[in-house]
């Protein structure tokens, strides 16, 4: 962990990780008509990553003092529909990575088309977690967590945004055009995240989720800004994943705009404001809160 992290924010984040990490093994591990598909969906999801996401998840369902086990599918889920992003991001299509959470990408480890195939399946596999998902949630709940995915993961989130960096790629943009880019790209599943959580609590209040949804956009913006920062001056053993990547595909980035120092500044200026977000709650936010300097200040 992080030297700079807090010893509860060191704790949560191993409860949460190895939380989510049982519960993909146990989606993990149905039998399927092809045990092929089923060895690269769980090497590409298995074992790696710093499951950001569902820890927001549980973070989020914390600070809104709803059950963990109540978080437990919309975790398991988020963290299906990220790592099948990743699997078509490294595509030889998309950006060409060989490289991903320090071990050969899914398609170098199996084939392409298998590779195609895993990001599809755990996709399904994702929606298929909440609409089975057993716990005390209503109905509505559920439906509400799935909504959110969908919207986040599709045209009008990640995927849309995916699209629009491939179109990007080579050409200049300014700053407005790349910070939509990153809101949809990786900012729509951070706050999908956040207020999935919440929503574990039908309790939860329309400012509560307001607040939350703040809360999500800037450290959604962070998160990214950060990872630009990494690409630039952090080493590929570290990363897990090619160093200099965006640089060698002449993709617009925070750095590249903005500067080194410039960025790093933007980050904290987003971490500031997702900090203020949380000023109405209690104690029980500390998660959230803790991850805000966490997110900035993270190595890989």
């Amino acid at each position: 962990m992080n030297a700079q992290n807090t010893p509860a924010l060191d704790e949560f984040l191993i409860q949460c990780q190895q939380r989510v990490e049982q519960s993909l093994r146990t989606v993990l591990s149905q039998s399927i008509p092809s045990s092929k598909l089923m060895e690269a969906m769980r090497y590409a999801c298995l074992d790696g990553g710093k499951r950001i996401r569902p820890v927001l998840v549980y973070a989020s369902a914390q600070a809104v003092d709803a059950k963990s086990e109540d978080a437990d599918a919309a975790a398991v889920a988020v963290e299906l529909i990220h790592s099948y992003s990743l699997v078509h991001d490294d595509l030889p299509a998309m950006d060409d990575d060989d490289l991903r959470r320090g071990k050969a990408s899914a398609h170098r480890a199996f084939d392409e088309a298998t590779a195609i195939l895993v990001g599809d399946a755990l996709q399904a596999l994702a929606f298929q977690c909440l609409a089975n998902q057993n716990n005390s949630l209503e109905p509505a709940a559920k439906l509400q967590m799935t909504t959110l995915l969908a919207e986040a993961a599709g045209a009008f989130g990640m995927t849309g945004g995916q699209s629009l960096d491939l179109e990007a790629s080579g050409t200049d943009i300014d700053l407005s055009a790349l910070e939509t880019l990153h809101r949809l790209k990786t900012g729509a599943l951070i706050k999908a995240s956040v207020k999935m959580g919440a929503i574990c609590n039908p309790q939860c209040s329309e400012e509560q989720l307001q607040a939350l949804e703040r809360y999500a956009e800037n450290i959604g913006l962070a998160f990214q800004v950060q990872d630009d920062i990494l690409d630039e001056i952090s080493d590929t053993a570290t990363l897990g994943k090619p160093q200099g990547s965006d640089r060698a595909q002449a993709k617009a980035t925070y750095v590249s705009l903005l500067g080194l120092e410039k960025a790093k500044a933007k980050a904290s200026e987003l971490a500031n404001n997702a900090a203020k977000s949380l000023e109405g709650f209690s104690s029980s936010a500390n998660s959230l809160r803790d991850l805000t300097t966490y997110i900035i200040n993270r190595i890989h």
